[in-house]
């Protein structure tokens, strides 16, 4: 079997690859360049194999670097996301293997940015932000003990506060509605709902429900 072609693909970083005349394989450009593939070279079909496979694996794993470069992945997360790329669940295992062992997947970590990045910019009750954990595959234990040191009368407060220029002018009924279906989306229990739209009804200068 013989080479008989490497071809770039327009637009994209990667290259085609003929052997006898025929579409073989696609492969990632510097990949190509660094394993000196060209017109008139040998390759028998372990080659190809090889190659195939070393192409899944370094694309599947700079595919993992750039999705965390954007923020921390859960682990179900990145496994998701890899499995979009259709390369074989093997690529997937050495990758996720890989990202383990240097600590770039750490679903205790992941969880704790979760909890710190909800707190911050979308403030959600302490059950809701476990639930998006677990779902993100998050085991409970570590869940629960990301989510324990969070404050439901704190959060909601923080989450109501975002919301009152929104509401300026408002009567209380529809004060109440408004805000206190927005907290009820975020998780929130009646009676944490209660306390934060009295203390926000409050600082927008009420002193009675009127």
């Amino acid at each position: 079997m013989i080479i008989t072609g490497v071809e770039r693909q327009r637009g994209r970083r990667r290259v085609n690859v003929f052997v006898d005349g025929r579409f073989a394989l696609s492969l990632g450009r510097s990949f190509a360049q660094e394993k000196e593939l060209h017109a008139d070279m040998a390759i028998d079909e372990a080659g190809l194999q090889e190659l195939r496979a070393e192409d899944e694996r370094r694309t599947a794993y700079d595919a993992a670097i750039h999705l965390l470069s954007y923020r921390p992945r859960s682990e179900r997360e990145m496994r998701q996301r890899l499995r979009r790329l259709n390369v074989s669940p093997e690529a997937i295992d050495e990758t996720v293997a890989r990202l383990l062992a240097s600590h770039y997947l750490d679903d205790a970590a992941f969880a704790e940015f979760w909890r710190e990045s909800r707190a911050n910019l979308s403030p959600r009750s302490q059950r809701l932000v476990r639930s998006e954990l677990l779902y993100k595959g998050v085991d409970a234990d570590t869940a629960t003990t990301a989510v324990d040191v969070l404050d439901d009368d704190e959060s909601a407060y923080r989450a109501a506060s975002k919301r009152l220029k929104a509401l300026a002018g408002a009567d209380y009924d529809d004060f109440r509605r408004r805000l206190g279906g927005f907290l009820m989306r975020r998780g929130f229990g009646y009676e944490t709902v209660r306390r934060a739209l009295e203390r926000c009804w409050r600082e927008t200068g009420h002193d009675a429900r009127s």
